[in-house]
């Protein structure tokens, strides 16, 4: 790479690769997530990221770039470890547990890699393609506070409460008892 417009044009490129790889792996963690609010979570990012797709497309069209071809290593990675998750036949708040923890590392990959891209852009004068980049970096925000609140509101709880029973406690947490209070 010989400018930091060839470099934004690799970073755009990997980020077309790394959502249409997400857009692959959300139904199946929607379809394995016990948490009717995760499942929601997923499918609602599942629309997202369509929309993130088209966008980078039109980034693409504004750019006279084609963004395909290049795959992204990390997605890759993160998507294949986020596999454990969905192999993993323990009690469902467990599971939901650990279908967020992949899922929120699958979101700060993807808020890290707008923002820089985004700058870059703006750095080099490209409004437009900032503007586009801003969008889907507060989307992407916007998924991971929401997974962090059913993470903290209800999937967490659940399974504290699923290892409290699961290893004879019959006094439920300090934690568990004001949270369901709430």
């Amino acid at each position: 790479m010989e400018s930091l417009s060839d470099l934004m044009e690799d970073e755009l490129k990997d980020l077309y690769s790394a959502e249409n790889q997400l857009l692959k792996a959300l139904p199946k963690m929607a379809k394995k997530a016990s948490s009717s609010q995760l499942k929601t979570a997923f499918t609602t990012h599942l629309k997202e990221t369509e929309g993130h797709v088209k966008r980078l497309q039109q980034i693409g069209k504004i750019l006279d770039i084609d963004l395909s071809g290049k795959v992204c290593q990390a997605m890759q990675g993160l998507i294949e470890e986020g596999g454990e998750a969905l192999d993993n036949d323990g009690p469902p708040g467990v599971v939901d547990s650990a279908l967020i923890g992949a899922a929120r590392r699958v979101e700060h990959y993807e808020m890290a890699a707008y923002c820089a891209t985004r700058g870059m852009a703006a750095e080099l004068g490209n409004d437009p393609v900032a503007q586009l980049l801003e969008q889907t970096t507060n989307e992407e925000e916007a998924a991971d506070k929401k997974l962090k609140t059913i993470a903290q509101d209800e999937v967490f709880p659940q399974a504290a409460a699923e290892s409290s029973q699961e290893a004879g406690d019959e006094e439920p947490t300090a934690k568990q008892i004001k949270r369901s209070s709430k």
